[in-house]
């Protein structure tokens, strides 16, 4: 008789748990941030099942990569709609980086 393989779910709580202490050294906002990309993860667990030629984080971070990246095609979206046109500038702090998606303080987007 084979072995049973883990589920991709089951998978996802492996790796969430080998990083365990990883997350721990983490800022709070880090560990916040950290937690929505498992979160991400978990939104493509057929996917990562049927990926069975990769290792599971592999799977897992391209599966947080197609996440972050609809992401930023909504963001994108955004700033291409009439009347909500982004500036020169504010579209440079945005690719840099700098500009908050939040919308919240940000010292480094303020220049200072």
């Amino acid at each position: 008789m084979g072995r049973t393989l883990p589920s991709a779910t089951q998978l996802i709580l492996r790796e969430q748990d080998a990083l365990a202490q990883f997350r721990r050294a983490l800022r709070r906002e880090d560990q916040l941030a950290l937690d929505d990309l498992f979160r991400a993860a978990r939104f493509h667990v057929a996917a990562i099942a049927n990926a069975s030629h990769l290792l599971p984080l592999e799977t897992m971070l391209l599966a947080m990569l197609i996440e972050e990246h609809k992401r930023v095609l909504k963001l994108e979206a955004l700033l291409g709609q009439p009347g909500e046109q982004a500036t020169d500038a504010e579209s440079e702090r945005l690719v840099s980086g700098l500009l908050p998606l939040d919308g919240g303080d940000d010292s480094m987007a303020a220049g200072q």
